[in-house]
């Protein structure tokens, strides 16, 4: 079942609380392509989830719901993104010879 427009609604609420406002560029990430995006992406919402956090029942159920995330979708989205603004920074760029 989809949930405003994303796969489903972890995919949904975790784009929009955790990854949403991130720029790849200041994460390191640019030059991913998308399947390692997504991996980064995983990655820093595990890390974001256990930080601090003591193991137990909520972290447990903290990473089962980023299980049902569809973190491919989400690096589309972000890497579309981006690369709208890639292209317009390059505008007008040449290269001399």
């Amino acid at each position: 079942m989809t949930h405003n427009g994303w796969t489903n609604y972890a995919t949904w609420r975790v784009n929009l609380e955790m990854i949403d406002g991130l720029d790849p560029r200041d994460m390191g990430w640019r030059g991913l392509d998308v399947y390692e995006l997504s991996k980064a992406l995983e990655d820093y919402a595990q890390e974001m989830i256990e930080c601090g956090a003591k193991e137990g029942l909520a972290l447990d159920y903290a990473r089962a719901f980023l299980f049902d995330v569809n973190w491919g979708e989400i690096a589309r989205h972000m890497a579309e993104d981006y690369a709208d603004d890639d292209a317009d920074a390059n505008k007008g760029e040449s290269l001399s010879c």
